[in-house]
This record gives C-alpha cells, sequence and structure tokens, in this order.
C-alpha cells in the first residue's frame, strides 16, 4: 500500500514541484514585505502559545533536518503534518493555517476538537501543499512534524519561514502522538504543557492496559482496504503504537515483510498474511461492507473465529487513524472495548 492509498481520497490540485516553487514564493515574500510587516494591527493572530509570555524561548527542536531554533514565541502557525494542528490546538494555539488529511471539511479537524478555533484556519493542501498561499499567511512558524520527510518539501517551506520537519526516523509518518506533542510544544515554548498532556494520556493508557490484560502478548493485524487493495501497518506508525501501548504485538508475518513505507500491501492470493489472534481493518474510500462480504476475508482463520473488526464508524476509523493527542484519547475509549469483544 502506497501513501497515496493510505488516506481518504481528496480531490487532486495540478502537480506543481517544490523545486519550480521555490522561486514564485521568494517573490512573494518581497512583494508581501513592501506591503507591510506582520505587527500591521489588521494581520495580528492570537498567540500561538496561548497567550503565554514566558515560554521557554529561544526554544531548539531536533529534527532530520538539524536543530531548529524558534527565537521567540510564534503567533502565526502553519500546521502542515498529520496531526500537527490539532497537537497546537491541545496546547492553546490557534493556527492560521493548516492541511486537513483526512478530509475532515470545516476546520480540518475532527470531532475531538471541535470548537477549539477561535477562527477557521486558512486550508492547505497535503501532498503538494500550496506554497504560495503558505507565504501570503505570513508565518512565522511552520509544523511539519509528521509528513513524508521529503528534503524538497523541507527545503521549499523552510525559505518561508522556520520549519518543525519530521525527527530523526520520522519518514513515510512514523512518528507517534507522543514524539509529535514533544517536538509541537517545544516550538511553542510550552514544553511542560507538553509533558503533562503527554503524561495524562499515558494514564488513560495504563487503565486500558489495567482493564484489559487479555491483550497482553496477543497478536494483532491492523489493515486497511482501498479501491486499489488490501495492506496492513507496520511497527513505528501510530495505529501499531496504538495498539502496542495497549500490550498487543504486531503481526510477526507483516512486520518480516516491512520495509521503508509505513505500510506493506497484501495481495487477495496472500489475505492469510492478515491472521492474528485480532484482526483489525479500515475502508478507505470504499463501503465497510466491501472488507466484511468479502469471501476472501471471510476465509481468513481469525475472522472466520470471529475474532476480526471492521471499522464501520467513520469517525472512530478516523479517530484511530489522525493519531493526535486528542483523537488519541477519543479513540481509547471507544475502540479498546470493541478489541475486548472481539477477543472473547
Amino acid at each position: 500500500m502506497n501513501d497515496s492509498v493510505s488516506r481518504t481520497p481528496r480531490a487532486r490540485r495540478p502537480r506543481r514541484t517544490p523545486v519550480l516553487m521555490a522561486g514564485a514564493v521568494a517573490a512573494l515574500l518581497v512583494g508581501l514585505a513592501a506591503c507591510g510587516s506582520s505587527d500591521d494591527s489588521d494581520s495580528a493572530a492570537p498567540s500561538a502559545s496561548g497567550g503565554s509570555s514566558d515560554g521557554a524561548f529561544p526554544a531548539k527542536v531536533d529534527t532530520k533536518f538539524g536543530e531548529i531554533t524558534i527565537d521567540k514565541a510564534p503567533q502565526r502557525i502553519v500546521a502542515l503534518g498529520w496531526g500537527d494542528a490539532e497537537t497546537v490546538l491541545a496546547l492553546g494555539g490557534q493556527p492560521v493555517g493548516a492541511s486537513d488529511w483526512l478530509a475532515f471539511g470545516g476546520e480540518g479537524v475532527g470531532p475531538w476538537a471541535k470548537g477549539m478555533y477561535d477562527k477557521k484556519p486558512e486550508i492547505i493542501g497535503t501532498l503538494e501543499p500550496e506554497y504560495e498561499k503558505i507565504a501570503a499567511l505570513q508565518p512565522d512558524l511552520i509544523l511539519d512534524t509528521k509528513s513524508s520527510g521529503d528534503k524538497t518539501r523541507y527545503d521549499t517551506l523552510s525559505k518561508i519561514a522556520p520549519t518543525v520537519g519530521v525527527p530523526e526516523g520520522g519518514d513515510q509518518y512514523k512518528q507517534t502522538w507522543e514524539k509529535q506533542t514533544e517536538m509541537v510544544s517545544a516550538a511553542l515554548g510550552v514544553p511542560e504543557k507538553g509533558k503533562k498532556l503527554i503524561a495524562d494520556t499515558e494514564a488513560k493508557f495504563a487503565e486500558a492496559v489495567k482493564a484489559h490484560p487479555e491483550f497482553k502478548g496477543s497478536t494483532i493485524t491492523l489493515g486497511s482496504r482501498t479501491s486499489e487493495g488490501y495492506g496492513a501497518y507496520v511497527s513505528g506508525t501510530g495505529r501499531v503504537d496504538f495498539v502496542e501501548r495497549l500490550g498487543f504485538t504486531n503481526n510477526p508475518a507483516v512486520e518480516a515483510k516491512a520495509g521503508e513505507g509505513f505500510s506493506v500491501s497484501v495481495s487477495k492470493e496472500n489475505l492469510d498474511l492478515l491472521d492474528a489472534d485480532l484482526t483489525v481493518m479500515s475502508p478507505i474510500g470504499i463501503p465497510a461492507s466491501d472488507i466484511s462480504g468479502d469471501p476472501l476475508y471471510k476465509a481468513i482463520p481469525s475472522v472466520k473465529a470471529g475474532h476480526s473488526l471492521v471499522f464501520d464508524d467513520e469517525i472512530l476509523s478516523q479517530a484511530f487513524a489522525t493519531d493526535s493527542v486528542l483523537s488519541t484519547v477519543y479513540a481509547l475509549d471507544k475502540v479498546a472495548p470493541l478489541f475486548a469483544e472481539k477477543m472473547k
């Protein structure tokens, strides 16, 4: 399963390469500077650090692209990475621009973050962000902590504003909500707030682990089906990190096929690869019945035994996929009981 089919399909924009865009971005920045500075009252935005004037600045964040320094509290944040906008909101910030990876619409966040924006952000493209639109927002910080890790993308963004990209080893969206929260809170100058969010969420996981000892050591497959076929997720991704925290072990047969991507393709002739103590599937851009009603899927041993779950609740599936510090708590409350029911 490649990156382009591992998320909800959305309208494609004409392809415009970052290399070609760099010149356009530079020209736009010059024009903006000539028109006036971002200190004008009309362009002022709510403080991205929740109004705190005593943040930890200059802030330093380690990334794949080196140590990034943010000199002062950012006022205009563009959050591009998967879940970055929700993380900023959880920390009390207000992005002026954000990407809507799962096509929620509206403000570009899930219902677990409803009402957290004071003002709807400018929605930016995901795989191919519109660099002119980003530059026009005059950001003083760009967050792209959960993304492909592509250097050309990073280089183009960093010409616009200081950019916090993926961490070392975080290419292809292999970034946990915990590391994301740590990086974003550091960039906003509120690392202690980030630590508290992480600790509170980890405490909820501990409660779930205690309530469900049957999860410990059980194997699990986390897969999905799109119009292009079946796939399964590998360790290092948010979904797998979620279940591993609950005590599960990711399907060893899937792990044996893992490459650099966050998932592996599974042919219809080899669907038994999805067999585990618990098999969990998400439909992406297709009806859930295309999975649950597939005779080949129903022939998988774990499915025949009733130890499988196909997400037919789109919101729950999206919460599981988003893997931000906000959506994780929502998913934990809903998913753990469903897993336990299917393990009986």
